[in-house]
């Protein structure tokens, strides 16, 4: 467990911290691979028996409950939602598993009250928390170079930096305020996204139809005021190899987009756009399913037009 230094500060660092992993998904399980790497003592736990096979043959020990991987330095949780959390840290038994002075990371996207009780529970018994939601979709876990959300203590976000900087880009770590801020600023980072997404879809079908070629559509944008990181990156995928993202479900990002909605109304706030944003994935998830990829509401679009939307197909010739 915890080992102090002359100033009596927890140090965490490979060799002297034991970490539990809970959620070894297209994200936890290259996260869970980094650290395991890094020389971190890892406890794994998932409901699927491959993933977990995988990390032990790396190096890291199975537990047989998330109590067990609870009995840690720090336990990291990756879970789908609010509904996986409370099913770790309060059915579970996770929460009453952690030690006086241990630190809950739960890097999974969800709003703040969906781990109200367990913090208020890891508080009783003088554990800590910290919200670290991310960026990067798969690749970036596979990368390490996510970037990272964190919400929580100064003192406590600081102690379990070295960890963030296993898992992503460190220059791109940020403590955006108190405990359940991590959360909030990843699900609104979401919400945007996938308002670019939509936005984006909708302009190049109106351009495409109208006779523009779709390439120098792509770069008068980037070269506009209305550039983002959506059209300089991410459409790129899509344009050129078809690419909708098969490593995140549209089922999970459907969970997302009702959260930011849900969160709107929570603080009472304004959300036209954010709801109009989510009926379009709502939409795409009931015709392509769960397991779709996440940028295939831009394939709503496509059906609509009457094809894929790619460089090199030739423009419908405007009437």
């Amino acid at each position: 467990m915890w080992h102090y230094d002359a100033m009596s500060s927890r140090v965490v660092e490979p060799g002297r911290t034991a970490i539990g992993f809970v959620g070894l998904g297209n994200m936890g399980r290259p996260m869970a691979g980094h650290l395991v790497a890094a020389g971190y003592e890892v406890r794994v736990y998932d409901v699927a028996p491959e993933p977990v096979a995988d990390l032990v043959a790396r190096g890291a020990t199975a537990v047989a409950e998330v109590a067990e991987a609870a009995k840690a330095d720090v336990l990291i949780t990756m879970l789908p939602g609010p509904t996986q959390i409370a099913q770790v840290m309060l059915e579970g038994g996770a929460a009453e598993a952690m030690a006086p002075g241990a630190v809950w990371i739960d890097m999974s996207t969800s709003v703040p009250q969906a781990a109200e009780v367990a913090v208020a529970r890891l508080a009783a018994i003088g554990a800590r928390a910290v919200d670290a939601p991310v960026s990067g979709m798969a690749h970036g876990a596979r990368a390490a170079t996510l970037q990272i959300f964190a919400g929580g203590d100064d003192d406590v976000v600081a102690e379990v930096r070295p960890l963030f900087e296993v898992l992503g880009d460190p220059d791109r770590i940020l403590h955006v305020g108190g405990k359940g801020t991590g959360y909030t600023v990843k699900l609104l980072i979401n919400q945007l996204w996938f308002a670019h997404l939509v936005a984006t879809a909708e302009i190049l079908s109106i351009g495409a139809n109208a006779g523009v070629d779709l390439a120098v559509l792509r770069q008068s944008l980037l070269a506009s005021p209305a550039a983002s990181n959506f059209l300089a990156a991410d459409v790129d995928r899509i344009l050129s190899d078809g690419d909708y993202d098969e490593s995140f479900a549209l089922a999970l990002a459907c969970k997302d987009s009702g959260l930011a909605v849900d969160l709107a109304r929570h603080t009472g706030s304004p959300s036209e756009l954010l709801g109009l944003v989510d009926q379009v994935f709502q939409r795409a998830r009931r015709h392509y399913g769960d397991d779709a990829g996440e940028m295939r509401p831009f394939q709503l679009y496509e059906d609509l037009v009457g094809r894929p939307l790619r460089y090199g197909h030739a423009p419908v010739a405007a009437e």
